[in-house]
């Protein structure tokens, strides 16, 4: 089977080359650690078996399979940190994964599963687990939303109780997240990949490697001329998606369009 990984961790990237490379039917045509180039290589030469990891800094894998063709898709292979929720999920669907750190023994038990459905299943039966994946990590994701509801941050000298549902915009600022609620703004000790996971109860969008965006928020559209895509959220705050962002957020517009009659 030919191979691609996409992780944006050089380590990480290393240990499944590593471990594909003991195994004579695995052959790595591509490695990434960039999603957006790693999108553009899949859709031009899909591969059999695509080993990717959730948690990147400039798009989620998750985001990544959402956007891929569903009648090429490959049999995938989720990376990933993620806690006991999601674990659940991956177990229910068809779709696999391997939990980091993993070692050889958990490597090949995962490869003799990706074999057998190799062989019985095709690209719409692995779209349907990828929609039963999705729907399983929603559902996971209202639970941890009903036990942590709100986040601690600073605004002046005063620290601010924030409930995670209002929050319009997290923004990266060095070594600090910015939240925007209307008019105000809010900081927090965080990495933005730290506060995805903090927020993912909620339906928030990455529009740039520095931007996040409450979606249930937002009030209007529209786009640059360039193609890039302009969000104004429900306090006024504007922001504009980078070019790297541009195909995620329209498949994820693409998503809420009604259906025609």
């Amino acid at each position: 089977m030919e191979v691609m990984i996409v992780d944006d961790e050089p380590v990480a990237r290393r240990s499944v080359r590593e471990c594909c490379e003991r195994e004579p039917d695995l052959k790595v045509v591509g490695e990434f650690g960039d999603p957006s180039a790693a999108l553009q290589a899949i859709r031009l030469q899909p591969p059999q078996l695509l080993f990717l990891d959730i948690q990147m800094d400039s798009m989620s894998g998750l985001a990544l399979a959402r956007a891929l063709d569903p009648l090429s898709l490959p049999l995938i292979v989720f990376v990933t940190a993620y806690d006991q929720y999601a674990l659940e999920a991956f177990e229910v669907s068809a779709v696999d994964y391997l939990l980091k750190p993993f070692d050889d023994a958990r490597f090949k038990a995962t490869l003799a599963r990706v074999r057998r459905r190799h062989q019985a299943h095709g690209s719409l039966d692995r779209r349907s687990a990828l929609e039963a994946l999705l729907e399983q990590l929603e559902r996971g994701a209202r639970a941890r939303a009903d036990a942590q509801p709100r986040v601690l941050a600073e605004a002046g000298s005063r620290m601010h109780m924030l409930d995670v549902s209002q929050v319009e915009v997290v923004e990266a600022d060095r070594n600090y997240v910015r939240l925007t609620i209307g008019r105000e703004t809010f900081h927090a000790r965080s990495t933005l990949q730290q506060a995805e996971r903090t927020f993912q109860a909620q339906p928030m969008l990455r529009i740039s490697r520095s931007c996040l965006v409450n979606m249930s928020h937002v009030r209007e559209v529209s786009r640059t001329p360039r193609g890039d895509f302009i969000l104004v959220v429900a306090g006024g705050t504007t922001i504009t998606s980078s070019e790297g962002f541009r195909e995620p957020v329209r498949q994820y517009l693409e998503r809420l369009k009604l259906a025609p009659a």
